[in-house]
Order: structure tokens, then C-alpha cells, then sequence
């Protein structure tokens, strides 16, 4: 696992594997997911993370299609 910041953009980057990214998806705003060519997530992104949640954000577990 590896992992960087881009302060230009506020968003942390990690890397779960090497496996190359074939498609990305923004599953909530501001949070992308990288997969794999098996549909396996390798990676995420989030963006402006510096900014804080709202208190009433639904943070229920996500999940995607």
C-alpha cells in the first residue's frame, strides 16, 4: 500500500495494489474509487479533504453497483 497528497487539489491518494486502473468512479461526492479490470478496488482519492463534514452528512456505509 502506498499513498501521497496533492495539496493543489486537498486529496489524499492510496494505493491498495499495483494492479493498473481500468475505471474510476465517483461513488459520493468527492470520494473516487480506481478498479481493477476484475472490479477490485485499488485505489481511492478524496477530495477537498481538509474540508470538514457537515454534522448532519449521512455517513451510512457506502456501497457501489
Amino acid at each position: 500500500m502506498t499513498s501521497r497528497y496533492d495539496a493543489e487539489t486537498d486529496a489524499p491518494h492510496v494505493r491498495f495494489a499495483d494492479a493498473p486502473v481500468v475505471a474510476s468512479e465517483e461513488i459520493r461526492p468527492g470520494l473516487i474509487l480506481d478498479f481493477d479490470a476484475d472490479g477490485r478496488i485499488v485505489a481511492d482519492d478524496i477530495l477537498d479533504a481538509s474540508t470538514p463534514i457537515a454534522p448532519d452528512a449521512d455517513l451510512r456505509p457506502m456501497t457501489t453497483a
